[in-house]
């Protein structure tokens, strides 16, 4: 049962990722990765407060299944992350390749930190 919760989160998040990555490059264009950002941050958020709302009460394995290795994993891109940084830094962006790991990673864990507070505050 828990490998087809996977498969149904996979089946939302790989769609959405792709969803909300082009909409957000193309509102704002440029070089810089905001599509990839605001997915990896929307995951990280997710999945912090999955662990938050773990920790403060039970949660069924079959939504945590559903929620983690499936909709937060597919949804999250750590390829991509890891492509574009290359990308920007091999056409001579450099400082945008910077930026996009401090941001990408900054942003990360400060979005699960908070969703993990979030998720604990709210299901005490």
């Amino acid at each position: 049962m828990n490998w087809l919760m996977v498969v149904v989160g996979a089946a939302v998040g790989a769609p959405l990722r792709y969803l909300v990555d082009r909409a957000v490059q193309a509102r704002h264009g440029g070089v810089f990765p905001w599509g990839t950002v605001v997915v990896n941050v929307a995951a990280c958020t997710v999945l912090g407060f999955l662990t938050g709302a773990a920790a403060a009460t039970t949660v069924p394995p079959a939504l945590q299944h559903l929620v983690g290795p499936g909709l937060c994993a597919t949804l999250s891109t750590y390829s991509t992350f890891s492509f574009e940084t290359l990308r920007l830094a091999e056409t001579g962006a450099k400082p945008s390749a910077a930026a996009n790991v401090v941001v990408s990673v900054v942003a990360g864990l400060a979005a699960a930190f908070l969703g993990g507070m979030a998720g604990q505050a709210l299901l005490r």
